[in-house]
């Protein structure tokens, strides 16, 4: 599978077996594969984004956010493929490729994030990953370590 960033897709559960991390999402709800994920390609690694439906819940936070800090940079909520949708920055992890299930089709069609809400989305990452390098670490999981154990499959596969 060719994956690219802008796209949104669905994780195997084979991931979160092999991670072990109780700070992801979980990936299913009422049976249904949830949630997908906006992705950002960097190189090897990719970046899964938790995208929800769940948008008055993530309303709510956002506002509690704003109040206490100001400011919420770490949960958007735009419109994506016509309905409202809570984009979960926070809540980012890397993945290889051999972790994804599928892509997500609406229409008979993969759904392509709109540009412009693409380049929002990656801004954002890009900012909160530079205050993370500023040991400012807004994201729920360990990011780092999980990055590390990804890197480490992709140079045990290469031996292969």
């Amino acid at each position: 599978m060719k994956v690219k960033t802008g796209y949104l897709y669905h994780i195997k559960d084979e991931y979160f077996d092999v991670v072990n991390d109780e700070n992801l999402m979980q990936n299913h709800e009422r049976g249904r594969k949830r949630p997908t994920y906006f992705t950002i390609k960097d190189g090897d690694i990719l970046w899964f984004i938790p995208v929800s439906s769940k948008v008055n819940k993530y309303r709510k936070i956002i506002a509690k956010k704003e109040k206490k800090y100001g400011i919420c940079n770490t949960i958007m909520i735009r419109k994506i493929g016509g309905e409202d949708a809570a984009i979960l920055l926070q809540n980012a992890f890397p993945t290889l490729e051999k972790y994804i299930d599928h892509v997500h089709i609406m229409d008979g069609k993969p759904l392509k994030v709109p540009i412009e809400l693409r380049k929002d989305i990656e801004s954002l990452f890009r900012e909160l990953m530079g205050l993370k390098n500023r040991q400012i670490n807004l994201f729920f999981t360990d990011i780092d370590k999980l990055k590390e154990k990804m890197l480490e499959e992709l140079k045990i596969s290469n031996k292969k």
